[in-house]
């Protein structure tokens, strides 16, 4: 992980705009093909080869709190989690009292602060910035986010403020994170893991308020396991204790090679579930689900199959999930994760030999040509893998827009009937033939 940049600032300055800028998409998202529909107030950015991610203060949601309790509550988010602050004022209303207080709140976290303008959508407004430097900040720049005016110098700018090096990235071990709602168990399960009380354990809703990083050592394989804080709903997810743990599960899931997430067996499949599960997928991490209190559901010899096949159709995105059922409180069946954790990090960070992938791929369009579609028929010339974690495809054809989604499933599921992907997202990237040097 790079870095985390915040993007605060008083209501209508543009600050979702903003972000829908950086990350390059619109706020409000819909995946048709795997039915995840939210609002994204976390996302990943990328500039000049960099990884980053972006908060959208703007669209965390603080009811019923006074005008100026709610700016100070967004400093305190940017203050606890980002790496670099955007603080975004309006050009067109110069410079408030609302943006001097939380300038003083900023600057005292000693962290990267730029204030960027917006709304200077012509010349005539950029000779109106400079009012702004009465707010004492080191870095200031004019932007429009709707126009994309002075977008890139931003960026270029943000960039040079991140960290450079991640203190996880030196970590060779297996790193993976437990996230889910509040109360599934998910810090006994640490503790089952460990085999000793090292997270705090309590039956209370919340009571693991950060992320909480231990390594281990287990055949003599290095481990760092995350335990997170519960993922509440919407509406609630900066009430009291818990306004960061939303962000922090997120952090997590960024910083693993799996995630898994952590259900409770007593009780019924949410959208927020869901929801959690659209982010380990949106950041192509590896992923096991866990259905926790095994030990408090009554079952027979068919109850494992039809929890699985339920939870297959609630989310058929998790279709190659591998799902495993345990008790974490009277530790029974922890090593079937355990294992499994292995697995998936091998499927995870597997390499196919080039000409067996090319076999492959050859052979599948043979048994099943691809039909016509956008006015071109598909062809690809050649396969490579090119990165692991995730296991990265690279099909050079013809016309990277002439496949359809069905058969670019087909395509992956074809790859996955020859190779042990359980647990692990595919990439497969099509690039036109003239992109590809011999």
């Amino acid at each position: 992980m790079a870095g985390v940049v915040a993007i605060i600032g008083r209501p209508n300055v543009g600050k979702s705009s903003l972000f829908n800028r950086i990350i390059g998409e619109r706020l409000s998202i819909t995946d048709d093909v795997s039915g995840i529909t939210r609002d994204r107030i976390y996302a990943q950015a990328s500039w000049l080869n960099q990884q980053f991610s972006v908060i959208d203060t703007g669209g965390i949601i603080l009811k019923d709190e006074p005008f100026s309790h709610e700016i100070r509550m967004q400093a305190e988010i940017a203050i606890n989690e980002a790496d670099v602050i955007v603080m975004v004022v309006d050009v067109t209303s110069g410079v408030l009292k609302e943006d001097e207080d939380v300038i003083r709140i900023l600057q005292a976290s000693n962290k990267p602060i730029i204030v960027a303008v917006n709304k200077v959508d012509n010349l005539e407004l950029s000779h109106e910035i400079y009012e702004f430097y009465s707010l004492g900040v080191d870095y200031l720049l004019p932007v429009s986010s709707i126009h994309g005016l002075g977008i890139g110098d931003l960026l270029d700018l943000i960039v040079s403020l991140l960290p450079k090096v991640s203190k996880y990235e030196d970590y060779q071990g297996i790193k993976y994170s437990l996230v889910g709602e509040p109360n599934v168990g998910k810090s006994t399960l640490v503790n089952a893991i460990l085999g000793e009380k090292r997270a705090i354990v309590s039956s209370i809703p919340g009571t693991t308020t950060d992320a909480v990083d231990t390594s281990y050592k287990r055949n003599g394989k290095e481990y760092v396991v995350i335990d997170t804080a519960g993922l509440k709903k919407e509406g609630r997810l900066y009430e009291n204790v818990e306004k960061y743990s939303f962000l922090r599960a997120i952090r997590a899931i960024e910083r693993s090679d799996i995630s898994i997430l952590v259900l409770d067996a007593t009780k019924p499949l949410t959208e927020q579930t869901k929801r959690i599960a659209g982010y380990i997928k949106d950041y192509n991490r590896a992923m096991i689900i866990v259905y926790n209190k095994w030990d408090l559901v009554e079952k027979d010899s068919k109850t494992m199959k039809e929890m699985t096949d339920k939870l297959y159709e609630f989310m058929p995105f998790l279709w190659y999930v591998p799902v495993i059922f345990l008790s974490a409180f009277n530790k029974e069946r922890v090593n079937l994760l355990l294992d499994m954790i292995d697995t998936v990090y091998e499927n995870y960070t597997q390499r196919i030999n080039t000409s067996l992938l090319n076999d492959i791929i050859t052979e599948a369009m043979i048994l099943n040509p691809p039909s016509e579609f956008n006015q071109k028929i598909l062809r690809v010339y050649y396969a490579t893998q090119e990165d692991v974690a995730p296991p990265s495809i690279v099909l050079f054809v013809n016309e990277p827009k002439s496949i359809h989604f069905s058969y670019h499933r087909y395509l992956e599921n074809k790859l996955r009937e020859n190779f042990d992907f359980t647990g692990a997202p595919l990439k497969i990237t099509l690039r036109k033939r003239d992109s590809y040097e011999l």
